[in-house]
């Protein structure tokens, strides 16, 4: 490893060396590197961060292979989403080897984490066209967004309307999979609303993996006052989802709602965004389908919170306060009652020194828990511009995560829950090396993060039950980089992305022999996709992902794309998943589905 790395960085130093003449980048070449990362308190362009971010944008969205932002995910590098089905259907999120609870999902700022347990984060995922953006910050977030950021946190920003449209939209593909939706955005004098709808429904790819989804999604703006509403319903058949893969008859239905209320006050100097929410999730899972008395859980969380931070700017820099007070319950036929407040409260000073060169940001978040007692997530990050084209830059924090109340009170026939776990904490940094040219944009980091207390489902012996334990030290490292090109062809532009990462776990301290969800990491993952058109009408699009997992496993998926675009509004798509049929599953032994299209028409009414 340490010649690797070595290698790396002189190859690194000899293109800062090639790249330091390059010309800033252009507006109208890559309109990506001019978008705001948009955090709740201190937001900065893109292109200044000191941090390893990925930004999708809405064009991005329309321009891939996928259909829902699950198998999106899937290409972006250092992101590993396991699915079982098709449609991320019921997905966990991972980022950097870290699991499922480890990482945070965000819409609009709002934290989508459950108290239950970390696989209903991906419930309330809003469709391809409620987004604007997709923010992806990898390594510890904590002292910007809290506990749950363990490894990093994905931000959803939802679209704001500019001009009036009605959308119309049709799908038809593999395994009878129907998909219908309408979105509208009308604006007024002091603001405007956006509304969409979707219903989704499928025979499913194999023996009880039907579903039936609905989604309904509000987001309005009036002068300063900000309101966003989402409900997601899913109803699936779950196939060995969660027990041995003999258990074919296991099924699963799950209700996701947020509203969030927020408004924006203050000048150049001094803002303030107040903000109130509530998220609510609803699940019901049944062992036997068709016998709902065999066994059932039915649980009900609700998350309600307030919070305000203030940005002040002053000839230091910018000063970010804020404070975050939340009260999670559930309502649990076998977790019981349970409850937990937390109160977090956020200071970051972000310093610009030399010129504009240099950045610092050093920042603490702390935080209290009604069943945990308070704790302190210390980080900073530091930037600096060797050129309009090439930062350095490093980050170095203390992350921290509670157990769900899955972890400690879960009791089944294969599982038992531990109500005297211990938290997770882990210390990380990173540091890494950015290079934006007029058509080239470069990205290199390296990682390392050394966790304590890891919380996982554990067992000695084959035969026994699975228990919730704190099992081990482990020290993760890795590297990870990617390089866009765009360029121009037959008068039209062409985007190339590749992209690749390497994560090694070396477990310090286990004392267990076998463990359900962690350490089994993207050892190796490499990404490339290609959007290129070569007619006025059609744009195309292939990507390609190798994965190779620590347990050994691996795989290569094709995915492609193809759109037509008419002047009339109307716009047709063929979107073709796993070309060559690749046999491949990503948890728990549930085998992804086989080669399958779907074909798509859309109209922009006006």
């Amino acid at each position: 490893m340490k010649i690797r790395i070595t290698l790396l960085l002189f190859t690194l130093l000899s293109i800062i060396k090639a790249n330091a003449q390059v010309e800033p980048i252009k507006k109208d070449t890559v309109k990506l590197k001019e978008v705001t990362i948009t955090t709740n308190r201190i937001s900065i362009p893109f292109k200044e961060s000191s941090r390893t971010v990925n930004l999708i944008s809405a064009s991005d969205l329309a321009a891939s292979s996928t259909t829902n932002v699950s198998d999106l995910l899937q290409n972006v590098t250092g992101v590993d989403v396991r699915r079982r089905g098709v449609d991320g259907m019921q997905s966990d999120l991972y980022i950097r080897g870290g699991n499922f609870n480890q990482t945070l999902l965000l819409i609009d700022g709002v934290k989508m984490s459950d108290v239950q347990t970390g696989h209903h984060n991906m419930n309330g995922i809003v469709d391809f066209s409620n987004i604007e953006k997709i923010e992806i910050v990898k390594g510890p977030a904590a002292r910007v967004f809290g506990q749950n950021a363990f490894t990093g946190a994905v931000n959803i920003v939802t679209k704001r309307v500019t001009e009036n449209n009605l959308d119309v939209a049709v799908n038809y593909g593999s395994y009878n999979n129907i998909k219908a939706g309408a979105a509208v955005g009308q604006t007024f004098k002091d603001g405007d609303v956006f509304a969409s709808f979707n219903y989704q429904q499928s025979d499913g790819y194999r023996f009880n993996t039907d579903f039936e989804n609905i989604m309904a999604f509000v987001k309005s703006n009036f002068n300063n006052y900000h309101l966003v509403t989402s409900f997601a319903q899913r109803k699936f058949g779950a196939n060995g989802f969660y027990s041995s893969p003999k258990y074919i008859n296991q099924y699963e239905e799950t209700q996701t709602s947020l509203v969030a209320l927020s408004a924006d006050y203050g000048s150049e100097v001094v803002s303030v965004t107040p903000r109130v929410y509530w998220r609510r999730n609803q699940d019901m899972y049944l062992f036997i389908r068709e016998n709902p008395s065999y066994y059932r859980n039915f649980h009900i969380s609700n998350t309600i919170g307030a919070e305000a931070n203030m940005v002040i700017s002053t000839k230091a820099g910018k000063t970010g306060i804020g404070v975050d007070v939340s009260q999670a319950t559930l309502s649990s036929n076998n977790l019981g009652d349970r409850d937990r407040t937390s109160v977090t409260g956020f200071l970051e000073q972000r310093f610009i020194l030399f010129n504009n060169s240099l950045d610092i940001t050093p920042g603490v978040a702390v935080s209290y828990f009604s069943d945990f007692g308070t704790h302190a997530f210390p980080g900073i990050d530091i930037g600096y511009k060797i050129s309009n084209v090439v930062r350095i830059y490093g980050d170095f924090g203390y992350t921290y995560r509670v157990p769900t109340f899955t972890e400690m009170y879960y009791v089944s026939p294969i599982n038992i829950g531990n109500a005297d776990l211990d938290p997770e904490s882990a210390l990380a940094e990173e540091i890494g090396i950015k290079i934006s040219g007029t058509n080239i944009n470069f990205n290199v980091a390296f990682f390392n993060r050394k966790s304590e207390n890891l919380i996982d489902w554990t067992k000695e012996n084959e035969e026994d039950k699975w228990e919730t334990t704190n099992f081990s030290k482990v020290k993760t490292n890795g590297i990870e980089t990617s390089i866009n090109y765009g360029f121009n062809f037959i008068k039209y532009h062409q985007n190339l992305n590749i992209a690749y990462t390497y994560i090694n776990d070396d477990i310090l301290d286990n004392n267990v022999k076998y463990t359900q969800y962690s350490l089994n990491s993207l050892k190796h993952q490499f990404n490339a996709g290609f959007n290129f058109q070569v007619s006025p009408i059609f744009t195309e699009n292939i990507s390609y992902r190798y994965v190779e997992r620590t347990d050994g496993e691996s795989y290569n998926v094709v995915d492609a794309s193809i759109s037509a675009n008419l002047k009339n509004g109307m716009q047709f798509s063929c979107i073709a998943n796993n070309i060559f049929n690749a046999a491949y599953t990503e948890t728990n032994l549930v085998p992804m589905p086989k080669g399958n299209v779907m074909f798509g028409f859309k109209y922009n009414i006006y």
